[in-house]
C-alpha cells in the first residue's frame, strides 16, 4: 500500500475523527494530496481491501472493533472550491459545507446559506442529499467528477442520478470527489451573511451545540417529524451506557463522556422500537453504522 504524496496512518483510532468521539481503530487512514494522487493510490490499492470514506466524522458511527480496510478521509487534497464569473462553483469534497456557505455568500450567490446548517463535508453532503431549513444539495447539482476503485475519474451530468429525501442513487462503484453547483446571482453579500447568522442562532437554540452528537440520528418520516415521534415515546433523555436522547431535540444522542459505540447503537436500535411500538412509524436512520463490533474476528 503506497501513499504516493499523501499520508498514510496504521491502526488509527476513528474516535479521533467522528463527532461521537467514539470507534475503534481502521486498519489504515490515508490522506490524499490531490485527486491524482488519490487516483494512483486507488489504482495500487489491492482489489480485497475496502474502502471507507470519513469527512468530519459527523454523520458516522464507527463500532467498537473498527474498521478492516482503509478510510479515506479527502479534507486535505480535495478542498478545490472556485466562483466564476458567471456564478457557477466548482466544489471539491473536501470542503467543509459551512465554508461553502460563506463563499457563495461573498460573492452574492443566493441558496447556498443552508450549507452552514450541515455540519460535515461537502462530498458527504453529495453522497446523502444532506440538507438544512429547507435547503438540499442535489438541488444546486450540475454535474459530478467522480472516482471508481481503479482510480479512473469521470465527469457526469446531474441526470445520471436518482435523487431523493437523503438519497442518492447512481452508477454502481463511483465516489464524488467534486461537483459543479448553481445558484441564482445578484444577492446582497451582507444580507447573505445576515440571514446564515440568524438561521445558525435559531439552530444553536434548538439543538445541543457543544455535545458529542452526529446531528440528527433519524431521517424524517413522510408528513412528520422524527423528533417529534421521539418526545411523544417518552424518549426525551433515554439513556443506555453512556449515551443518552437528547433533552433539548429528540433526534439527537449525546455521548455523555463514556458512551462506547455499542452504547449508542443500542440507543438506536431502542428508539426505533419504542416508536414503532407506540406509533406504529419505523424510523430509517440518517447516521452511517460502519465497522465491525469489539471482540469480532
Amino acid at each position: 500500500m503506497r501513499a504516493g504524496r499523501g499520508e498514510l496512518r496504521r491502526d488509527e483510532p476513528m474516535a479521533r475523527h467522528t463527532s461521537w468521539r467514539v470507534g475503534g481503530p481502521a486498519d489504515w487512514l490515508y490522506r490524499p494530496a490531490g485527486a491524482e494522487d488519490l487516483a494512483a493510490f486507488l489504482a495500487g490499492l489491492d482489489e480485497g481491501v475496502p474502502v471507507y470514506w470519513a469527512g468530519l466524522g459527523s454523520n458516522l458511527l464507527v463500532r467498537d472493533g473498527g474498521i478492516r480496510g482503509v478510510v479515506i478521509q479527502p479534507q486535505r487534497g480535495l478542498g478545490t472550491l472556485e466562483v466564476s464569473a458567471q456564478g457557477t462553483v466548482t466544489a471539491g469534497a473536501g470542503v467543509p459545507c459551512a465554508k461553502l456557505a460563506r463563499t457563495c455568500g461573498r460573492h452574492g450567490l443566493v441558496g447556498a446559506e443552508f450549507f452552514a446548517g450541515i455540519p460535515g463535508l461537502f462530498g458527504g453532503a453529495l453522497a446523502m442529499n444532506a440538507g438544512a431549513w429547507g435547503g438540499e444539495t442535489w438541488a444546486h447539482v450540475l454535474a459530478v467528477e467522480t472516482i471508481d476503485r481503479l482510480g479512473r475519474r469521470r465527469w457526469r451530468p446531474r441526470e445520471d442520478y436518482e435523487v431523493g429525501y437523503r438519497s442518492v442513487t447512481g452508477p454502481d462503484g463511483e465516489w464524488f470527489i467534486t461537483a459543479r453547483l448553481g445558484f441564482a446571482a445578484g444577492g446582497d453579500p451582507a444580507a447573505l451573511a445576515e440571514r446564515v447568522r440568524g438561521l445558525l442562532a435559531e439552530r444553536a437554540a434548538r439543538q445541543p451545540m457543544g455535545e458529542a452528537s452526529c446531528g440528527s440520528v433519524f431521517r424524517n418520516p413522510t408528513g412528520d417529524h422524527a423528533a417529534r415521534l421521539i418526545e411523544a415515546a417518552g424518549l426525551k433523555g433515554e439513556r443506555l451506557g453512556g449515551a443518552r436522547v437528547s433533552d433539548k431535540h429528540a433526534n439527537f444522542i449525546i455521548n455523555d463522556g463514556g458512551a462506547t459505540a455499542s452504547d449508542i447503537e443500542a440507543l438506536i436500535t431502542r428508539v426505533i422500537e419504542v416508536v414503532a411500538e407506540r406509533h406504529g412509524v419505523h424510523l430509517e436512520p440518517e447516521v452511517r453504522i460502519v465497522g465491525e463490533e469489539a471482540g469480532d474476528d
